[in-house]
């Protein structure tokens, strides 16, 4: 079999001369270049992101399993995405790295690819460079961090916070109890260890059939997340051998698969926006409203932070994504390819007697923690292309509420009069928060669970229901309505909406309505004014001037769709 990397390393001219000499000043051997597949290792690794300063180690095991199935392996970087430190918003870049993986693919001399990743934007970026390309690919996770251990519990990463943050600021705690937490809650490498979005995306490619079955919750400091490398290495070089492709395993079903098991896991809200941008770089058609037709019925079998009690150390130890996928498997596509050439079905077939160690920790399907906890898309007057709720991660009697709304025009205003004690606000009232979508805070931070009132925190009020056009963490919980779309920002109703609006939320009837009429919408329409562009040079202008909405993904319009393999033009 001729491979694709034979255009460099097979020419027998002046620019294989090149292509070879160069690469020999590494010290790599004249047999590299014989024709073996070359296996590109997408590296995700920065010490600037957290989740992923392990990944280093994890491509040496990935190399060595490459070259045990006869491959010559190459690790090549890209712009790494840290939520916890990429100021404004790590998801501003997802697209940008995506275009960094797409063309470090597309351009270099590789035959088949293996993405490293870890926070959860580096997953859907990856994963969304690699869709464009289609050639042979492979995901190896970096896995979650160890518990947390707190003053002799469980704590979880991301979910913490928020619960600690309101304990200090309310002086439940003192500050010196809070630093202390820090090193409590993070304290061996890999991403988060509740369902935050970085858990979600190792469990959404699982799902999806790009991962080695069980990869998804193995820790990261566990040996068995090098075995995972070790075996992935192996793998990719047979798929390349197969020629099989990415498009064969990212079908229609796969994509199916995923929504269902997103629900059944309590996954992140942030599912709903990189599975879509996926499946619009395959050319598989995913609306917003197949995320609640396909997922809202499906029952929550995981009770993992923030929907409940465990974390990915406990969901891994009771048996990992193969026990929920077995209990899901009467609603899945079990026929569905994944990357080591055989379906959903065979994998569970082939491991035997699979049984849940701990059914505390994962429930089964007839008996489940909820009877429905897929992501609820909510339409209205005031999200007319849609918004969405998560309801395992909401407080039951909020709802269906109806409450007037307290109005941030942005999150400078939030910030600014949020703790103020003269805030007109009160428990009944519905939090609005302007300008954070993917054009008003370019990015679409994960603003949108915001901090109650400091005054309500210390009367005791846990939850308020709360809307914006922004995001929130996966590690978050509370009644949040997310994602409106369209966004304030140009021109949606949410920037419509003032100070002592009624506003009605119905989870039930998926409905969000805000009780104003449509000739005072047209008034206020007319009077409005589109905030000024927040950058007028670089890759942020370009960002806001193509990213899709929410509902669309919030990719860039220019990069929906396949471009393959070839070069645009090779000038040797």
């Amino acid at each position: 079999m001729i491979y694709r990397s034979s255009e460099w390393f097979g020419k027998k001219d002046k620019m294989g001369f090149i292509y070879r000499s160069w690469m020999k000043n590494q010290g790599f051997p004249e047999d590299m270049f014989d024709g073996r597949p070359v296996i590109g290792i997408c590296n995700t690794w920065s010490e600037l992101t957290p989740c992923n300063a392990h990944l280093r180690e994890i491509a040496e095991w990935v190399k060595r399993g490459v070259f045990e199935a006869g491959g010559f392996p190459l690790e090549f970087p890209i712009m790494s995405l840290g939520e916890t430190l990429l100021k404004p918003t790590a998801m501003l870049f997802r697209n940008l790295a995506s275009m960094d993986a797409e063309e470090s693919i597309r351009g270099n001399p590789i035959d088949g690819v293996v993405l490293l990743t870890g926070c959860d934007k580096t997953t859907p970026s990856t994963l969304m460079g690699a869709a464009s390309v289609n050639l042979p690919t492979l995901v190896v996770p970096g896995g979650p961090m160890l518990n947390g251990k707190y003053q002799g519990q469980d704590i979880g990463s991301g979910t913490a916070v928020w619960k600690l943050t309101d304990d200090w600021k309310t002086e439940k705690i003192t500050y010196e109890e809070y630093s202390h937490a820090e090193s409590c809650m993070s304290r061996s490498p890999g991403h988060c260890m509740t369902m935050g979005t970085a858990s979600t995306m190792a469990c959404m490619v699982e799902a999806l059939g790009m991962t080695l079955p069980g990869a998804a919750a193995i820790p990261a400091v566990d040996s068995r997340r090098k075995v995972l490398a070790q075996l992935s290495g192996r793998r990719i070089v047979q798929m390349v051998k197969e020629d099989l492709k990415i498009s064969q395993i990212l079908t229609r079903e796969a994509f199916e698969n995923a929504i269902k098991v997103n629900a059944a896991i309590g996954g992140s809200s942030n599912f709903i926006i990189h599975l879509t941008a996926i499946a619009g770089r395959v050319g598989v058609a995913l609306n917003l409203e197949e995320f609640d037709q396909i997922g809202s019925k499906i029952p929550l079998l995981l009770n993992l932070m923030p929907s409940g009690k465990f974390l990915m150390e406990d969901f891994y130890y009771a048996g990992g994504l193969p026990v929920i996928l077995k209990e899901l498997q009467s609603v899945l596509h079990m026929d569905a390819l994944t990357v080591n050439g055989k379906t959903h079905g065979e994998n569970l077939a082939g491991r035997g007697k699979l049984v849940c160690y701990n059914k505390d920790v994962i429930a089964e399907f007839e008996n489940p923690i909820l009877k429905e906890a897929g992501i609820v898309v909510l339409k209205g007057n005031l999200a007319t292309n849609g918004a969405v709720l998560k309801p395992s991660a909401a407080t039951p009697a909020l709802m269906k509420h109806k409450g007037r709304a307290v109005v941030f025009e942005n999150i400078e205003d939030y910030h600014a009069r949020v703790d103020d004690p003269d805030l007109d606000i009160d428990e009944q009232c519905v939090m609005v928060l302007k300008c954070v979508g993917p054009v008003g805070y370019p990015g679409m931070p994960e603003v949108g669970n915001m901090v109650l009132p400091k005054k309500l925190l210390a009367k005791g009020v846990t939850d308020m229901v709360r809307i914006s056009d922004g995001r929130m963490s996966g590690t978050a919980y509370g009644t949040v309505v997310l994602h409106v779309s369209p966004e304030s920002a140009i021109g949606g109703n949410l920037g419509l909406v003032e100070n002592g609006d009624i506003i009605e939320l119905d989870v039930e009837q998926k409905k969000i309505h805000l009780h104003v009429s449509d000739s005072e919408l047209a008034r206020r329409r007319n009077l409005w004014k589109q905030p000024e562009p927040v950058a007028s040079r670089g890759y942020v202008n370009m960002y806001v001037r193509h990213v899709q909405q929410a509902d669309k993904g919030a990719d860039l319009d220019f990069l929906v769709g396949v471009s393959g393999p070839k070069v645009a033009r090779d000038s040797h």
